[in-house]
């Protein structure tokens, strides 16, 4: 009961980083594109050489990997969070969604410790048996 426990309150996490900020992250995303846009007819850039541009950029701090925080994205945020108190290659950007990390965190560091200490102890009685 506590492994369902836990891969419950990841969905429901992973579920509320999902709504607090994938919208702010498309906005961001469209904002971008925009600018790549006005970039390109201020300096009369094709397609070809701004992407020749844009990956040399992308050398020095690739950052590509599509949008993080739909349902899949946040999930695996979610388990980074509370399994290893973050990895630090994303961070929610709006105040609810910082917020609820704390929140999160807090009751979700617990909750993985006691479901890890109680898969242990099954695990030591079946080396010992």
């Amino acid at each position: 009961s506590l492994v369902i426990i836990t891969l419950t309150y990841l969905i429901i996490g992973a579920a509320m980083f999902d709504y607090l900020e994938s919208e702010n992250e498309q906005i961001l995303n469209n904002q971008l594109n925009l600018n790549i846009t006005r970039f390109k007819q201020k300096y009369k850039m094709n397609e070809t050489e701004f992407n020749r541009l844009w990956h040399r950029l992308l050398e020095k701090k690739p950052y590509l990997a599509g949008n993080q925080w739909k349902f899949i994205g946040a999930l695996y945020f979610c388990t980074v969070v509370v399994t290893l108190i973050g990895y630090g290659h994303s961070t929610p950007r709006t105040i609810p969604g910082k917020c609820f990390c704390i929140f999160y965190t807090l009751i979700g560091i617990p909750i993985f410790l006691i479901m890890f200490q109680s898969v242990g102890e099954r695990l030591n009685s079946l080396i010992k048996f």
